[in-house]
């Protein structure tokens, strides 16, 4: 009875490694008549992602403002920052999966349109019911940055793919990490409102060009009805071996990374440094620098060095909370750190993003949402851990959880490539 089971699994692996083999091909053939990804188009999708991406994490250093001009207390703003994350987790399961049904060029703009809208709701909301429903509405629609990192992927050939989604991936990291240097100097230039204003505007901007610049989505689309693909999204789970391994290694870096993001706005801020606002949002830019720097991991994995890279990546994740935890002697020992923590979580997540690419080119958009929901996860659960250890044990006990978690990767990558090796 076992080996007859062995013998089925066996059948059930080998036709799907061959139908996975044919899409390839397929892929491959549609691929080589249309013109390759330029630079230009590199470098547009990037911004695209990072101007996106950024909209969800605007409002969190102007908590105080938002709330000040409202009439609301400092315990319920915080609502701003769930409904955002929220909405946001509920499009990579809703919306971005649609990307393997419909032209996703036509979808990326539709977003992106849409997105002026909401953006511009909540620069001239008058009401706090209105100022939540329009952010709910940027968290729903920031997800087209996935949409277009999935449809980069598309675009690109195997030996170009990686590299691509890295820098198209810096694009994310950069976004995130400059929206509260963006939001602080808007806000002390203009008011807090301004920050989504000028934002719709560079939205609009970015979405006419993406509509000249953008290639036609010509590949064949998947016949399903939308709760057939939300229900094969939801299967990939357990259809893809890869898809669970590099979710879970996801999870893990982007809670350390929210680890140390969320956290460390309170020790800056407070005795001896008392540093402003700004003055903490542009360790942003070591951050960035590290984000830049780890774009060149999808060339690592375009030749086949992606194990290899995710494992040095982890080392260094770990190794950066020692310089972060030196912060009380010294400021640039916590620059190091921070450029290390931002290029090993950056290694990671391109090296993730690439091996993902691979495995089911009619499926990305789907393994896309699959993959980012880990992300999501990671990140919320480490932003809560953030703020309660730090309350619990100060900066310490914040390094130590962060270490802790680094660890966990580390160990979870190498238990998962021994057992690769043996079978």
């Amino acid at each position: 009875m076992v080996d007859l089971h062995r013998d089925a699994s066996t059948k059930d692996d080998s036709a799907r490694q061959t139908a996975q083999t044919y899409a390839i091909r397929q892929e491959a053939k549609s691929i080589s008549t249309t013109p390759s990804f330029s630079r230009l188009l590199t470098f547009l999708f990037a911004a695209a992602c990072g101007m996106a991406v950024a909209t969800i994490y605007f409002a969190h250093p102007l908590l105080d403002n938002i709330a000040n001009d409202f009439g609301m207390t400092h315990s319920s703003i915080g609502i701003v920052i769930t409904v955002t994350q929220i909405c946001y987790a509920l499009g990579l399961f809703l919306l971005v999966p649609l990307g393997d049904l419909f032209n996703r060029r036509l979808l990326i703009l539709a977003h992106m349109v849409l997105m002026v809208f909401a953006l511009l709701g909540v620069g001239f909301s008058s009401s706090g019911v209105l100022l939540f429903v329009s952010l709910a509405v940027v968290g729903l629609l920031a997800v087209v940055t996935q949409t277009l990192v999935s449809y980069a992927a598309s675009l690109t050939d195997a030996t170009q793919r990686g590299s691509v989604v890295g820098f198209v991936t810096s694009g994310v990291v950069i976004g995130i990490l400059m929206a509260r240097s963006f939001a602080g100097i808007i806000t002390d230039l203009a008011g807090w409102r301004s920050v989504y204003l000028v934002a719709a505007f560079l939205t609009l901007a970015i979405s006419m060009i993406l509509y000249g610049k953008l290639p036609d989505d010509e590949r064949k689309k998947e016949h399903l009805s939308y709760l057939q693909l939300l229900r094969s999204t939801i299967a990939l789970y357990a259809q893809e071996r890869l898809l669970r391994i590099r979710g879970m290694l996801a999870l893990l870096i982007f809670m350390a990374f929210s680890i140390l993001w969320t956290s460390l706005v309170l020790p800056l801020h407070a005795a001896p440094f008392s540093l402003s606002h700004s003055t903490i949002g542009a360790f942003g830019l070591a951050g960035v620098a590290g984000a830049i720097a780890a774009a060149r991991a999808g060339k690592l994995a375009d030749r086949g060095f992606g194990q290899r890279t995710t494992g040095i990546a982890l080392l260094l994740l770990l190794l950066s909370w020692w310089p972060i935890y030196s912060l009380d002697f010294s400021l640039w020992a916590l620059v190091a750190g921070i450029i290390l923590l931002d290029l090993a979580v950056q290694a990671v997540h391109v090296t993730n993003q690439s091996l993902i690419f691979s495995v089911r080119p009619e499926a990305r958009s789907r393994l896309t949402a699959s993959y980012m929901i880990f992300y999501s996860i990671g990140s919320a659960s480490g932003s809560i851990a953030s703020t309660s250890m730090y309350g619990y044990a100060g900066w310490y006990g914040v390094c130590l959880l962060g270490a802790s978690v680094s660890a966990a990767a580390l160990l979870f990558w190498g238990l998962t490539l021994r057992e690769s090796r043996h079978r």
